[in-house]
């Protein structure tokens, strides 16, 4: 899990990376523009940052060479524009930006992206690490590690037997489902079933459901409303 700060004017592209970023399990915390961005970097350091480029107060371009000035761009950061020039995007890299993102921000590019940029985060010098970084033991999002913490073996195995078992329940509703009612509800039940079998399987990512059941997110997020699938419980914590 990583602290991912979204800066954007946009509300609707706020709310959609909000979305789409903690259903991957990040933490998102999200700015509408510069100076919330700046204020809230003043306080803490997340371990990515995607920076719209043009926005009402200060443009992303120019709030990066403020970072970068003041030494505060000590984590990658991933510039976002529907309107920029291939010479803003090299100059937002000279300047220190990891990635540009085109907009509409297509799904995978945007999911291998920040994959990229808290790749490069982890793997930062230890000299900038320790001046960013609290100087107790952490792991790649910068969260401290408990030495008493379960190791990942014993994690992944009790994670593995929780999905297994809340995926056999979801197969075992299937089987339960009755032929002596209306096909349309026998159609809606076996729907209901089949989603709530995936999210269990998928532990709530909407994003890896989308691809299992080869839906759009949006028409994924209306049919599961449609058949009233408690979201609430598949959600991923993590």
């Amino acid at each position: 899990m990583a602290t991912i700060l979204v800066v954007d004017d946009e509300m609707g592209i706020r709310e959609l990376l909000s979305e789409i970023l903690s259903d991957e399990g990040h933490v998102v915390d999200l700015a509408e523009n510069a100076q919330y961005a700046r204020d809230y970097r003043l306080q803490q350091t997340p371990d990515l940052v995607l920076l719209d480029i043009w926005m009402p107060d200060t443009d992303g371009v120019t709030l990066l060479k403020e970072w970068a000035a003041q030494g505060k761009l000590t984590m990658p950061v991933i510039m976002m524009s529907g309107h920029a020039t291939i010479d803003t995007a090299v100059e937002a890299t000279k300047i220190g930006a990891l990635n540009f993102l085109e907009k509409p921000i297509a799904l995978q590019k945007l999911l291998k992206a920040v994959e990229q940029g808290l790749a490069h985060g982890s793997a930062a010098p230890p000299a900038a690490a320790a001046a960013t970084k609290p100087p107790a033991s952490t792991g790649v999002s910068g969260v401290p590690v408990a030495a008493a913490l379960p190791t990942a073996s014993s994690v992944i195995t009790s994670s593995d037997t929780t999905a297994s078992g809340a995926v056999q329940a979801q197969a075992g509703q299937t089987a339960s489902i009755s032929f002596d009612i209306p096909l349309r509800d026998a159609r809606d039940a076996f729907e209901r079933a089949y989603f709530e079998y995936h999210l269990a399987r998928e532990n709530g990512s909407m994003t890896r459901v989308a691809e299992k059941t080869g839906l759009e997110r949006t028409h994924l997020y209306r049919k599961l409303k449609q058949l009233g699938v408690d979201l609430g419980k598949n959600k991923n914590e993590a």
